[in-house]
């Protein structure tokens, strides 16, 4: 019988299973909106022409004395329509399952992952595969047609985090480069640079925590938000900032407007995720992300404008995307994996330990966003597909943000029923003349019987 292949994780990884639970499942998911009902059976065919061309999609979770690792599996996957709600638990110890799921439901299409094997641009590319496939196969007379498309490049199973930041390093220095960033912001001399710490300076803050009633069966709260894309990034040009810091100052701003006791200074802090493809050459389909912390306080009886929080959090934000500061944050935790003495530590420990880590992080965090760009496709196939968002599980309220096809959408999610701080954003942007399309879905039992 031959051996089954098996990987360790990522360094990311191993805090996704320390820190998920029912509310927070560490799940994300990509829908795509087609311009006709879904056919299942050519879905299936689709996914599992996808699939083969992933090694790392075709891998379950197993628990090992001192690690989690990655283990080969035995069975295809398999298409399923959609009957429970969004993001929920992918991962269950005790089940030999994939770390994904597809499913369709009349004219959508739904890639859900588990964080643990892989981040937004893993999965992204997946999910551009398969509607590719699943388009040629429903709209090409020819089966066999563009069969010699070039693949995507890619590497499956690289860990990046090992290969740039671990000290006794095998591989080429990596020259960091700050290139992608160029046409967002405009290079400042390093005197005018500000010195910011924001562990630092947050440890004498205290930062705003959102409270309130939890959905009835964990599912998020989910709004979509919908508005052409140039006026928007007008509006970030205006301020001098880049659509994310524009947009992040926006739901700051929201969620303050959204409290009710305005009479004391209030710090609110978002965590927002860095691409580190974008600094260190890397095709890897593995997490390879950082994610670091922008913060506002808003002064009592003072006024607050968009034009301030979009400057402080923006010095903040090119602050920490310095090549000093990401090496130094990641690696912390490479050392910590690869310290002799952890390595030796059986895996319960490691993960009530990675749990007080996590809880003592969420301490220090308000909100939180992601923003995964600009998504196209090639003509041929663009024009099946009517729209794309994505969105994840969460601890706390969020917003993932994606531009396609001319449309830019934000969509919120949040582990409570109450939506003030959505509505409060989406004021903020009709305020601004911005044209914008709602959609919210149900979960509480008198919206679920309306």
């Amino acid at each position: 019988m031959e051996k089954k292949k098996w990987a360790k994780l990522d360094n990311a990884s191993n805090i996704f299973l320390a820190a998920r639970n029912d509310i927070d499942t560490k799940v994300f998911r990509f829908t795509a909106e087609m311009n006709e009902t879904v056919d299942p059976d050519l879905l299936q065919k689709a996914l599992l022409y996808v699939y083969k061309e992933y090694p790392l999609f075709q891998n379950t979770l197993r628990r090992g004395v001192f690690w989690y690792y990655l283990e080969e599996q035995d069975e295809p996957p398999h298409v399923e329509k959609e009957s429970t709600p969004p993001c929920e638990q992918i991962y269950h110890y005790d089940r030999k399952e994939f770390l994904f799921r597809i499913l369709y439901m009349e004219n959508r299409i739904h890639l859900e992952t588990f964080h643990a094997l892989t981040d937004g641009t893993g999965a992204i590319w997946f999910f551009e595969d398969l509607l590719t496939e699943y388009v040629r196969l429903k709209y090409s007379d020819d089966e066999t047609a563009d069969r010699d498309i070039p693949k995507r490049e890619k590497a499956d199973l690289e860990d990046s985090f090992k290969r740039y930041f671990r000290k006794k390093k095998k591989h080429v220095k990596p020259v960091v480069s700050n290139e992608p960033l160029e046409e967002i912001y405009k290079e400042q001399d390093s005197a005018e640079r500000p010195n910011l710490d924001n562990e630092d300076e947050l440890k004498n803050k205290k930062v705003y925590q959102i409270k309130g009633e939890y959905t009835p069966d964990h599912r998020p709260r989910v709004i979509n938000v919908t508005m052409p894309v140039k006026p928007v990034l007008g509006l970030a040009k205006e301020m001098n900032v880049s659509l994310t810091m524009y947009t992040t100052a926006l739901y700051m701003l929201a969620a303050y407007l959204a409290k009710e006791n305005k009479n004391e200074e209030t710090t609110i802090t978002t965590s927002i995720p860095i691409n580190l493809r974008q600094f260190y050459p890397s095709l890897s389909m593995r997490n390879f992300f950082s994610t670091t912390t922008v913060f506002y306080t808003f002064k009592a009886g003072v006024e607050p404008t968009i034009q301030d929080i979009c400057q402080t959090i923006d010095k903040q934000f090119k602050k920490q995307l310095e090549k000093d500061a990401l090496e130094s944050r990641l690696k912390r935790f490479i050392d910590f994996e690869f310290n002799p003495f952890i390595r030796v530590v059986i895996r319960p420990l490691k993960d009530f330990a990675l749990k007080l880590v996590n809880k003592a992080t969420n301490r220090n965090i308000t909100l939180a966003m992601s923003n995964l760009g600009r998504l196209t496709f090639p003509e041929e196939i663009e024009k099946y597909i009517e729209d794309i968002y994505f969105y994840t599980s969460v601890i706390r309220p969020q917003f993932c943000m994606i531009s396609y096809a001319g449309r830019l959408t934000l969509t919120f999610t949040s582990p409570f029923v109450e939506t003030d701080i959505q509505r409060e954003m989406i004021r903020l942007l009709t305020d601004k003349g911005l044209p914008v399309s709602v959609d919210a879905n149900k979960v509480t039992r008198e919206e679920l019987d309306d």
